[in-house]
């Protein structure tokens, strides 16, 4: 029994006629035929009754049905995600970033890296960081760009490269607070908050901090990711605890229109970002420059307002 015999099989048990096998498979009818007896040998059993011109199978080959139908599906997929990995060092690459950087900076980045490569393909997903991991571990991109999570439970499937940094404090410039060099969390107490929502690492963080310094978290807006909540800082609605990649983008796009002050932390609260890897799925030698450059980009930017960034 082999993968050809399989697939004549499933033909045949779809259209119950050799010449329509034949004629979809671009063979010939005798060759049908051989690929069937052959198959029927190799089992010891009949699979058919012949009938005239048409085959109808017996109660023993429709379980052969369900058993082919999944090999020769999943050599299928096999088949796909071998290709995916030559389309990978032949100039294509999968790329994923959470909202926050993949809305500027992590795109920016990406063109002015490959300009000049016109060979390659790109493409990019803006994804939340558990939709991230995921496509890490099913080995669906070369690689991703998240905030970094503890894994729960089985082995994660992907290598995670980590990169930590110091949050800021982003605020008004009226605020009574903006006039401070650092602002500490008993400053904030019961303040008017702007957050991520409350299932996310950095939120998780923030209530226990809070919880230590003796400060009431007064949480008045969440959110998925940070940028949207940069119009409710310059309005006065809310402060927020940010991720230093935010202060990045908000120097560059400038939403709050001048009206944002960023304040370091009295005592550091810490931001971790994960670059994602698939563990099955070998880089090209392309995709490992690029990954290997956006770690150097990033530790860059983050120097430079300086948020003390470190690998971990």
């Amino acid at each position: 029994m082999n993968f050809t015999q399989l697939n004549v099989f499933r033909e045949v048990m779809e259209s119950g006629s050799i010449s329509q096998t034949a004629k979809k498979l671009g063979r010939t009818q005798p060759a049908i035929s051989l690929a069937i007896k052959n198959l029927e040998k190799s089992l010891d059993i009949q699979l058919f009754e012949r009938r005239g011109r048409r085959l109808i199978p017996v109660p023993e080959a429709r379980y052969l049905m369900a058993e082919a139908t999944e090999i020769l599906d999943r050599m299928s997929t096999v088949s796909g995600t071998m290709k995916s990995l030559r389309n990978a060092q032949s100039g294509h690459l999968n790329l994923a970033a959470m909202p926050g950087p993949s809305a500027f900076i992590f795109p920016r980045f990406i063109s002015n890296t490959i300009a000049g490569n016109g060979n390659f393909r790109i493409t990019f997903s803006s994804r939340s960081s558990p939709q991230i991991r995921e496509l890490a571990s099913t080995q669906s991109i070369d690689f991703g760009f998240a905030d970094f999570d503890d894994p729960v439970g089985k082995a994660p499937q992907y290598h995670a490269e980590i990169i930590s940094a110091a949050c800021f404090c982003a605020i008004h410039r009226d605020h009574p607070l903006a006039r401070k060099s650092v602002v500490s969390l008993r400053d904030l107490h019961d303040e008017p908050m702007g957050t991520l929502h409350g299932n996310l690492p950095l939120s998780r963080k923030l209530a226990l901090e809070f919880e230590r310094a003796g400060a009431a978290l007064n949480v008045v807006n969440a959110s998925q990711f940070f940028l949207p909540l940069m119009p409710f800082i310059s309005s006065g609605h809310c402060c927020s605890i940010v991720d230093p990649l935010t202060v990045v983008t908000e120097q560059e796009l400038d939403i709050g229109k001048g009206k944002i002050r960023f304040i370091p932390l009295q005592t550091p609260i810490r931001y971790e970002y994960a670059i994602l890897t698939p563990l099955y799925r070998p880089l090209s030698q392309f995709a490992t420059r690029i990954k290997d450059s956006w770690i150097e980009e990033l530790l860059t930017v983050l120097n430079d307002i300086e948020a003390r960034p470190e690998r971990l």
